[in-house]
């Protein structure tokens, strides 16, 4: 598909590690910008919740594969009113539920899935009516997206990851957390790289930067790159 088709004048690719803001920050960024917003990560997440509501072990690659027949996700890419429903059934809040986030790297590591829901993505992005549309995942600048104008590494300091990914845990410690985060990374690396940016990629460090500050340098490097018009 060309990102940079008349139907999708700005594609922004947004990669980054476990609790690097990527969907918070990138759903501000397309508020702001009046653009769709597509968070890949939430289709892995449920279909891990289907898997897990279908009885299906995660573990069993070949039964998660063939899961994907009955998989009806519907992701909503408006930024002011984000939502997924598997089938008839909202999932927005159950797929971040830890028990889902301790096994959707046995999901997304299946091949034939990650080919059955970068289809999915294309085609959403294709869809999409708003003048652009901000994705943010794992592998977009590199394999779902890797023709897109703004193309963007989000990362921080492993620390200040698990500090504010706990935050957002009641009763979590900082410790945990840095543990689990450090454990999804490794189990998601074997599969995709994400740590280090490609070329073309620009890399926001937001380690020293509040979340407005993180917002406003994504929104500069798209400036810099494409012209932004209110």
């Amino acid at each position: 598909m060309n990102v940079t088709s008349p139907e999708i004048p700005v594609v922004v690719a947004i990669d980054g590690p476990a609790g690097s803001g990527k969907s918070s920050v990138s759903k501000a960024v397309a508020r702001r910008l009046g653009y769709g917003f597509l968070d890949t990560g939430a289709a892995y997440r449920a279909l891990a919740w289907h898997v897990q509501a279908s009885g299906i072990d995660t573990d069993d690659a070949a039964s998660v594969v063939a899961s994907l027949a009955s998989f009806d996700v519907r992701i909503g890419t408006d930024p002011a009113g984000y939502a997924v429903h598997v089938g008839d059934v909202d999932v927005t809040t159950a797929i971040r539920d830890p028990e889902i986030s301790a096994v959707v790297s046995r999901v997304a590591r299946v091949p034939e899935v990650r080919t059955h829901l970068i289809e999915l993505f294309r085609a959403s992005m294709a869809l999409e009516s708003r003048p652009g549309i901000v994705v943010e995942g794992r592998d977009i600048t590199t394999v779902v997206a890797p023709d897109a104008p703004v193309r963007i590494l989000l990362t921080a300091s492993p620390e200040v990851r698990a500090a504010r990914r706990s935050a957002e845990l009641v009763g979590s410690a900082t410790t945990s957390v840095g543990d689990a985060l450090r454990a999804r990374d490794e189990a998601d690396s074997k599969v995709v790289e994400f740590m280090t940016a490609a070329d073309g990629v620009t890399t926001v460090d937001s380690t020293e930067l509040d979340f407005d500050q993180t917002v406003d340098a994504v929104i500069a490097v798209i400036g810099n790159i494409q012209p932004v018009t209110d």
